[in-house]
């Protein structure tokens, strides 16, 4: 006898007729679906790692029409994954997710435009509404959410009659490499010992090591300290020699990249110092009132060991004989220098990853209903061959 529970296979048919009907619907709207084969989707797996179930129409026209370009605006996204390089659908939800409280992103637009569900509007995926976020919106600082009210193919149909052309295509977006998207293993929820890190104002190396545990083997590159001292010409500040070596280089909260200090590659601490220098005081030259600072290795001059996903450069004013004593300041690419920066490293670090500083070139990047533990990450970067 079958353990399937009574009536299963009447309610598997009721939902493949249903499957059905949304995919008709869908082609009424833009047509038979590209040639190339849809990219294979788990379901079970994705909604596993949403922790909720998706709408059955979108389930429906994702898994038999793949990811689509329609009327050469608007990307409708599915559970797809390219190389590091390209799309995934991962990132592409935790980030845009972040928007506001209960929202799911599962397309976008040319005009950098996001369409969700509002999942708060009811328990049923079915019923919920497609809002969108409007770019151009709010850049003019109006309300940026268009609330279109109704659940995706009715939204869709909205979008036609207001001239979403009635033409689709396989998203190149997507691209040859496009494979199937396997769910990344759920964020660990913080420790009470990590909450008490984010939340307790301290501005140590103790208190860093608490809230972002080091890498077992950091990686600080191939060469040494002496090495870096003989190439400087002055010894670093001791803050930041305890920092480096308990963490090597990495990115840290998707945004600030820190060099590998004993690293020979052009973007590696002392590489980059000296390029740094040289570029910077050929602008100076150009342009003296966007380029005040002075640059090493002149005296007092700005020195960088990390960088921006935006090209924004951290480092130190090298004033004095005393590296400790070093203020650290940004120098943002798009902004006029500011001030420097307040406290130590590791001070200035915590603020940040607290959501406390908010400077050019070191932003909050914190919605105001977001919560700084959800940001908080250190991706370290590895030994050439060293498994992932």
């Amino acid at each position: 006898m079958s353990d399937a529970p009574r009536g299963s296979a009447h309610e598997e048919a009721a939902a493949g007729r249903a499957a059905a009907g949304y995919v008709a619907a869908f082609a009424g709207l833009f047509g038979p679906p590209p040639e190339e084969p849809a990219i294979p989707v788990d379901w079970d797996a994705v909604e596993a790692w949403l922790g909720r179930r998706l709408p059955a129409d979108y389930k429906a026209v994702a898994t038999v029409y793949g990811p689509l370009d329609l009327g050469e605006r608007l990307w409708l996204q599915t559970p797809y994954a390219r190389d590091r390089a390209g799309f995934d659908y991962g990132h592409f939800v935790e980030e845009s997710r972040r928007m506001a409280p209960g929202v799911l992103p599962f397309a976008e637009t040319r005009a950098s435009d996001v369409l969700f569900w509002d999942t708060t509007a009811s328990d049923d995926p079915d019923a919920w509404p497609v809002v969108v976020h409007s770019a151009e919106r709010e850049r003019k600082g109006d309300d940026p959410w268009i609330r279109l009210g109704v659940p995706l193919l009715p939204a869709l149909a909205l979008l036609v009659d207001e001239g979403l052309r009635t033409t689709l295509a396989r998203s190149g977006l997507a691209g040859e490499s496009a494979g199937p998207w396997t769910p990344p293993p759920r964020r660990p929820e913080p420790t009470p010992a990590q909450r008490a890190a984010l939340t307790g104002g301290g501005t140590g190396l103790d208190t860093l090591t608490v809230l972002v545990p080091p890498p077992a083997e950091p990686y600080l590159g191939e060469r040494d300290w002496d090495w870096v001292h003989e190439r400087l010409g002055t010894r670093l500040p001791t803050a930041y020699r305890r920092f480096a070596e308990a963490y090597g280089g990495g990115l840290w909260r998707d945004w600030l990249r820190v060099s590998l200090p004993l690293g020979a590659g052009e973007y590696d601490l002392v590489p980059w110092g000296h390029w740094y220098g040289d570029n910077y005081r050929n602008l100076r030259a150009s342009h003296p009132d966007r380029h005040p600072l002075a640059a090493w290795p002149e005296p007092g001059g700005f020195l960088p060991f990390a960088s921006s996903l935006d090209g924004d450069q951290l480092g130190w004013l090298t004033e004095g004989d005393d590296p400790d004593a070093w203020p650290l300041i940004v120098d943002p690419r798009h902004a006029r220098v500011g001030p420097p920066l307040t406290g130590t490293l590791t001070g200035v670090l915590l603020s940040w990853l607290r959501g406390e500083l908010d400077v050019e070139g070191l932003p909050r990047l914190l919605y105001p209903h977001e919560d700084p533990m959800d940001l908080v990450a250190h991706e370290p970067r590895k030994a050439p061959g060293a498994r992932s």
